[in-house]
């Protein structure tokens, strides 16, 4: 089993900054790639970013792309999501999950990953 910690949501001003945290740990040798997701009220679970945690190959969806990075420490079991620019319509919960797609391209919807944290509250005050 792998446990995932999502860490680093919170109250953000329209334009400003936020970087997520997720701290994984428990079985994690045979998941590959990390991906960041987000859920709006009355919304779909949407992907934001992913990456693998051997080349650090990326994906990001249209909607954040040049806004946010997501980026890992294998030393640390940790991967990141750097959020640049917040708009109101970013507000959601996070979710970061773990997946065992050998790379990104087979990971882009929420039934490819397997695992999944409980969730931090991103809220974007205009």
């Amino acid at each position: 089993q792998v446990h995932l910690v999502e860490s680093g949501g919170g109250l953000v001003q329209a334009g400003g900054s936020l970087r997520l945290s997720c701290a994984a740990s428990g079985r994690t040798f045979n998941r590959s790639v990390m991906g960041w997701f987000r859920q709006a009220p009355g919304k779909e679970r949407d992907i934001l970013a992913a990456i693998t945690w051997s080349t650090s190959s990326t994906y990001y969806a249209d909607s954040v792309k040049g806004r946010f990075t997501i980026s890992r420490d294998n030393a640390k079991n940790t991967v990141y999501l750097q959020m640049n620019s917040l708009k109101s319509e970013d507000a959601a919960v996070y979710y970061c999950a773990a997946s065992s797609a050998p790379t990104t391209y087979f990971a882009k919807r929420p039934e490819d990953y397997s695992d999944w944290g409980q969730g931090t509250q991103v809220t974007v005050s205009s």
